[in-house]
This record gives structure tokens, sequence and C-alpha cells, in this order.
């Protein structure tokens, strides 16, 4: 079971363990959301690398590279975009904001945005390219004027990707379609190249990425074509090769996406805020009855040694940093006393913390236990291993995990989990980039764990993983191609596969599967969004 703790106060850093990571909540915001008007779950999703490592970080930079920026600094960008954060779990090697729209992670070499609804997404990365150069120090030239921004720095990479909308008529800005989209990326880089994978008819997904040492657009010229999209819907067995010199990128880098849609309506309800308050009302009490028993027998047995009459806090399900002088920053399940007779006081007088019925990280951290996502990582192998949740009113789930690596490592690793229940346009969204040599599991099994949780009628899976890691399990120099590696994920429990599709980039092979369950009767998927 994860560590779920919740600080009594924002500011609080302190940590029993060296590395650690720790939980920073933003009140203010927390205190007055609701998701009645969220609608569009499939997120947008950025990644912008400034270096191909950590350990690669150029000399002019900061030696913590971008976790030299302030969180202040990093809310101002959000505003950009319309979103605000909610908490952030803060490690030597990522940190991870929980937003009121999906999640950010922040490390030395690189930045990942994923945010869903009508956030305006592309509009934050002017500012972020400023912020890389201004405040982390990395090398940087004069952007257009067109951008706005007196300095912009220049990645070394750049990824864009997202499902197709289901609302795509609501979306603001440069959203409206993926050829605004890809006319926004064009104005920024110079030699990006746009993708959409799947059938144009049916579920499909967009990718846009920049090669190696990206260069920023230079001022537009009137004749200056945009770049095309091009469609992939290749065989295995048709891929080119592509050249054998590519630039290095982070030993470990593979991402998995999970997309699922049309989540079974019962199933669901888990994150509905009134089911998880019933939830957490009946673990409330038989937590509070267990604890008073055993306070009973430690009182019924005067010879034992010391006090020492346990809490609730000997479960490890809730924090052991409550405040005891203000009702409002305690731990929601602490009912110790220094009395033990205290705790003999029949269970139904006890009235139920207010955070237990009321959205927020507490009900967050009680859906994430009570549905199994805090199984997908457990501490039993990741002893530091750190979740951050939150249960939006009426409905609606989001989390970040950050999951260190093993010990002889500096890296750090993630995942994030978003959830949209409501039957019209259920939507959940699960996304790692945990090592499968560090899980010690095949990503079948991180995949069928998962879609258990969700039970979706459909789901599509992308696979996008560094050629380097796929050499080093080859060995002696030899590939492993990730759809070998991956064969197993054809067959996942309950599903046919519908589509596979292969396709090798610059340095990456990347891997699209889309699902649909065997006694599905939901007839054809809500696409929204067709081509572009």
């Amino acid at each position: 079971m994860v560590n779920h703790e919740v600080p009594k106060e924002i500011n609080e850093f302190s940590s029993p363990i060296g590395g650690t990571p720790q939980l920073i909540i933003n009140r203010e915001v927390t205190e007055d959301l609701d998701s009645t008007n969220a609608f569009e779950g499939p997120e947008k999703l950025l990644e912008v690398w400034f270096s191909s490592s950590a350990s690669t970080l150029p000399q002019c930079a900061a030696p913590n590279g971008l976790k030299a920026v302030a969180a202040e600094t990093w809310k101002e960008m959000l505003d950009l975009v319309n979103c605000q954060v909610l908490s952030i779990v803060e490690s030597d090697n990522v940190d991870a904001y929980l937003l009121s729209e999906s999640s950010m992670f922040v490390f030395p070499h690189k930045l990942i945005l994923k945010t869903c609804g009508t956030t305006t997404l592309l509009c934050g990365l002017p500012r972020i390219l400023e912020i890389a150069a201004c405040e982390a120090g990395f090398p940087h030239a004069a952007p257009g004027a067109a951008s706005g921004i007196a300095k912009a720095a220049t990645p070394y990479r750049v990824f864009y990707s997202r499902k197709n909308f289901l609302f795509p008529d609501r979306q603001r800005g440069p959203h409206r379609s993926w050829r605004d989209e890809v006319k926004s990326l064009d104005r920024l880089f110079y030699g990006g190249s746009a993708y959409m994978i799947g059938k144009m008819n049916g579920e499909h997904w967009y990718l846009y990425l920049t090669e190696p040492n990206t260069i920023l657009t230079p001022p537009a010229t009137p004749d200056r074509a945009e770049t095309e999209t091009r469609f992939i819907d290749l065989p295995s067995a048709n891929l080119r090769e592509m050249r054998e010199n590519e630039a290095a990128t982070d030993d470990e880098d593979e991402t998995l996406e999970i997309l699922m849609t049309d989540l079974e309506e019962d199933n669901a309800r888990q994150f509905y805020l009134e089911n998880a308050a019933s939830t957490a009302e009946g673990k409330y009490y038989q937590r509070l009855a267990n604890a008073k028993k055993q306070a009973r027998d430690t009182l019924e047995a005067p010879a034992q040694q010391g006090t020492g009459f346990p809490n609730l806090h000997d479960s490890g399900y809730i924090s052991d940093k409550a405040s005891v002088s203000n009702a409002n920053e305690r731990d929601v399940f602490d009912k110790s006393s220094s009395t033990p007779a205290d705790l003999l006081v029949p269970s139904d007088t006890e009235p139920i913390p207010s955070e237990l019925a009321t959205e927020g990280h507490a009900l967050g951290t009680v859906v994430s236990e009570a549905s199994g996502l805090a199984d997908v990582y457990p501490t039993s192998k990741y002893p530091d291993a750190r979740i951050d949740a939150y249960l939006f009113t009426p409905c609606g789930f989001s989390a970040n995990g950050v999951i260190p690596a093993p010990a002889n490592s500096n890296a750090a690793h993630y995942f994030t989990v978003h959830v949209t229940p409501e039957p019209h346009c259920s939507f959940a969204s699960f996304e790692t980039n945990v090592p499968s040599k560090q899980s010690g599991r095949e990503t079948a099994e991180v995949v069928e764990q998962v879609v258990d949780i969700f039970k979706p009628g459909r789901f599509s899976v992308t696979l996008f993983e560094a050629k380097s890691v796929l050499e080093d399990e080859g060995g002696n120099g030899s590939r492993v191609s990730t759809v070998r590696k991956t064969s197993r994920m054809d067959s996942i429990r309950g599903y046919r596969r519908v589509d596979r599709i292969v396709h090798e980039l610059q340095g990456y092979e990347l891997v699209f599967r889309y699902f649909e369950r065997w006694d599905w009767e939901g007839g054809a998927p809500r696409l929204g969004e067709i081509g572009f």
C-alpha cells in the first residue's frame, strides 16, 4: 500500500527518509473546485526536452536544470494554459504538479505537461521556452516577433500528442483543430513532423515531434509551407529503416499511455464523490472500532509493559503529522487520544471528519486505494513511492505518482491517472514512464491491471520507446523491436485487438494498439473529431 499521508500545512517539507518525495497542497485553489462542467477527457500532452538526459545538461544551465525554477513561475505559466496547481510532490529528481486539469512533471532536463478539458496548452509553450532560458539558464536564441517573448531556449526535442477530441467544437485557441495545432507548433520550431495514427473515421491519435537538436523557426516568409500531416497505418513489415547514428536519448526513455472510453457505469461510480464518501465512512468507522477494541484489550491487560495502545496511524493508511490544535488541519482519520478510555465511546457517536465527505485529497486517497490504483506500483516493491490524488465534485479523479528508481540510480519516474466518469463522455487515462525492466513485469501485465480497474468498453495503448532501450535488451548491440518485445500485449484478457500500427521515428519506435471488449454492444465509438 502506497504511503498517502497528507501534511497538515502547505509548507511542510520534513521527512524521516532522505530523498522521499514531499507533498505541498495549494489549499486556496482546492477550496472551490467543481467538475460539473468537465466534459473533454482526452488530454493534450506536451513534452519539451532541453537536454537528452539529466546527466547531460549544458554547462550554462543551472545545476538542477528546470528544477531550479520556482513553483510560482510555473503557476504563472499555467495561467496561460487556464489551469491551476492543486498540490506538488517534490523529490530530488522530479517535481509532480497535480493540476485542476491533469498534471505537470518537471525534471532537470525536460518538462511534461498534460491537460484536459478546454485548456489552451500550446498557449503556454512560448513561456516555457522563455522560462527555460531566463530562469534555468539553457542556451537560447531570439525568437520571432510573433512569439511575444524576449528569449527562447532551444529545445533538444519536442513532442506533442493527443487522442481525437470528443467535443472539438468546444476547444479554444489553437486547439480547435489538429491543423491549427500544427501551425502553432511550426511557428516555433523548424522542420517538425506531424502524424495521424489510426483510422481517420475511427479512433485515432495525433503526434507532432521535432528532430534532435531542434531549431527554432526563423521569421516567417509568405511562401513557407506548413507541415503536412502524414497518415500512419503501416504494418510492421513495411517499416523503413532509419539512420543508425541517431543521437542518444535518456537511457530508459519509454512511455506507456492507455486511453480508455465507455467505462462500465456501475464500476465508474467509485469515482463519484457520493460513492467515495460512503466508502470512506465505512472504512473510518471500521478502523475506529478496531482501534477501540485494541485499546479495550490493552486496558484489560494491565501487566503489559508501557502504554503503547494502538491508534489509527498503525494501519499506515493515515498521516502521523496531525495537528491537535486546529481541527481544520488535523489528520482526517486521527481519533487517537492520550487517554485510552476515550476510545471506548461507541463508534456511532463519533462524527465523521468533514474531509471524508467533501472533495479533495483525503477522498482522493480513499479512491486510489479502493480502486486498486495504489497497487499498480505498490510500496512493497517501491517503498519510497508516493501518490498524490484528488477527487472532484460531483465526480472526477486525478492522481500523480512518483516512483523513485533503485537506490543506485539518481533517476525517478512517474505515473499519472485522470478519470471523467460521466456516462455520456466517460474517459480514463493512465500514463507512465516506469521502465518495464524496473517494474519486473511485462507491459501487458500493467495494461491488464489498469484495464481491470476501469473496465472500459474500448481502449487504445501507445508505447513510445527509445531505440537505445531496445538495443540494450537485445544484447551484443542487437535490437529487440517493440512489437516483438510486447507481442504478449496483442492478447489482453476480455478484449480483442482491432488495430496494431507500428512506426519507426528518429530515435524511437512507436506501437499503437486499439482494443474493444469481446462482449461490447455499444455500437460505433463517438468520434467527435474526424481527420484533421
